[in-house]
């Protein structure tokens, strides 16, 4: 299970491993944590005490430090499987609900005529729905988008990464996503 990392105003970062939240911890790095306890990682036996170092390890962690604030400000890369997560894995043409094997992303105005590969011009189309628009605009192909491409807040983008999240860590995005994201239906 990672850990969420966040900057010190609760800001999301990044995905980290337990090993390098560990660092973080061991390093004095930590300003605050939320959520339960769910790992303990155990150390040497210290010899001055003769105790055993341990780190709790909690869901989400805030790293001391200022962040930049155009790192804030990125807008999230566009990958198939977020694409695919964010599109509830639904075809936009057709409305039906396909395994990843059977998706495409497909561009709304096509490339070849000037689209764009970005998150407002990307949708998720069937192979079938995306070979019958082929290299025209929806209405040319007389082809309805049933939902709205739109771009992800950065904690969306966090959920659409598609790792295991903690029910923690969860509830700290959605705080975060707008109530009309799909995300929350």
């Amino acid at each position: 299970m990672d850990v969420l990392q966040l900057d010190v105003s609760g800001r999301p970062q990044a995905w980290i491993t337990p090993r390098e939240a560990a660092v973080i911890y061991a390093s004095d790095g930590v300003a605050w944590t939320l959520g339960r306890a769910f790992r303990v990682l155990r150390g040497g036996i210290q010899r001055a005490t003769g105790l055993q170092s341990r780190i709790e390890l909690h869901p989400i962690i805030a790293v001391k430090g200022a962040m930049p604030s155009r790192a804030w400000q990125a807008t999230p890369s566009i990958t198939n499987p977020k694409l695919f997560a964010r599109d509830k894995h639904l075809c936009a043409y057709c409305g039906r609900r396909f395994g990843f094997d059977l998706l495409t992303r497909e561009h709304i105005v096509p490339t070849s005529r000037g689209g764009r590969d970005s998150w407002m011009n990307c949708i998720t189309a069937c192979r079938g729905c995306n070979g019958s628009k082929g290299n025209r605009l929806p209405d040319e192909a007389r082809m309805t988008l049933m939902y709205l491409p739109y771009v992800p807040s950065l904690h969306e983008d966090m959920i659409l990464r598609g790792r295991r999240i903690l029910a923690d860590q969860m509830e700290f995005l959605l705080a975060s996503v707008p109530r009309s994201s799909r995300l929350h239906g």
